[in-house]
């Protein structure tokens, strides 16, 4: 495996295990201390300021206007249609209802990889999938996060939506992604992010109960934006320039682990055989579909072979 490989799992792993670290704090937030669709909109314009900021101390890229609107749909299936409806949906179902949906973004990535970007779906692709959503179900319905609310099946959906929305994102925008430095794409899908979801989110805003948020709301919300979306978001394309799709969705898995982790340090679970299972199969399952077979391998054997 090559540096950037290297690098870019290691990015996708440590931006995994900071949201899987935030699903738990924001699901404590969410609907009772803060509205979901205010937290969002927190996410968005925290995520605007903080990347504009930061891109004053990388070198200026020129963005021409095609890349800008090809920015704004990325935005809008990456951002928008995945954090509105995540968080509305987590806020409506069960944090643990919501990992066994969010299981599903491999396969889907998968589907749409094929469909689009013509990847094949190999044998050995399609049992790494399965092999880590085993994984991730088995911490799921070990019981190791803590059951917040009950089950909802209309929250289900919408957390479905949101799982549909980031695949189009890993799938459909790759190349796009690989042309900028990480805060550059950001900076914009984050100002564009901002502006599409000011409509949905202004009375929510305006509405919100500020004085009833104690000391440790205010940090679990700086936790939100600073960690799971500033960081979160700039480890992100490290890994999107050089692993496939299916690659990068699989450390989705990751977070129900993590989330598992933190349970067991909150004092909330203990740390069971399932727990070690668990990761043990979702980080194989990343392995075996790391070593199927890209489009561009198995046409440049086949072009060996003709000659």
């Amino acid at each position: 495996m090559n540096q950037r490989k290297t690098t870019g799992h290691i990015a996708l792993l440590f931006a995994n295990i900071i949201f899987g670290v935030n699903n738990p704090i924001a699901r404590l937030l969410m609907p009772d201390l803060l509205d979901p669709i205010a937290l969002t909109f927190f996410r968005f314009l925290g995520g605007m300021l903080l990347f504009w900021i930061a891109s004053v101390f990388v070198k200026r890229e020129h963005v021409p206007f095609k890349d800008i609107v090809l920015l704004f749909f990325a935005s809008i299936f990456g951002l928008t249609l995945n954090q509105l409806p995540f968080f509305i949906g987590l806020s409506m179902t069960s944090s643990i209802d919501a990992s066994i949906v969010v299981t599903m973004l491999p396969i889907i990535t998968m589907i749409l990889s094929a469909i689009f970007l013509k990847e094949p779906i190999t044998q050995l692709k399609a049992i790494g999938v399965l092999v880590g959503a085993s994984g991730a179900l088995i911490i799921v319905f070990g019981g190791a996060t803590e059951q917040v609310g009950s089950g909802n099946m209309l929250g289900n959906l919408i957390v479905f939506l949101a799982v549909i929305g980031f695949a189009i994102y890993l799938t459909m925008f790759k190349k796009l992604i690989d042309r900028y430095h990480p805060v550059t794409i950001m900076k914009w899908m984050f100002l564009f992010a901002t502006i599409t979801g000011l409509p949905f989110s202004y009375v929510n805003i305006i509405e919100a109960n500020y004085a009833g948020l104690s000391t440790m709301s205010w940090i679990s919300v700086g936790y939100v934006i600073v960690f799971a979306t500033f960081l979160g978001y700039l480890l992100l394309p490290i890994g999107q320039k050089v692993l496939r799709p299916t690659t990068l969705s699989m450390y989705n898995y990751v977070q129900p682990i993590v989330a598992s982790i933190v349970a067991v340090m909150m004092g909330l679970d203990k740390f069971g055989y399932h727990q070690g299972l668990s990761a043990l199969l979702v980080f194989s399952g990343v392995y075996i579909v790391t070593q199927s077979k890209s489009r561009a391998q198995m046409e440049a054997e086949k072009g060996g072979r003709h000659k």
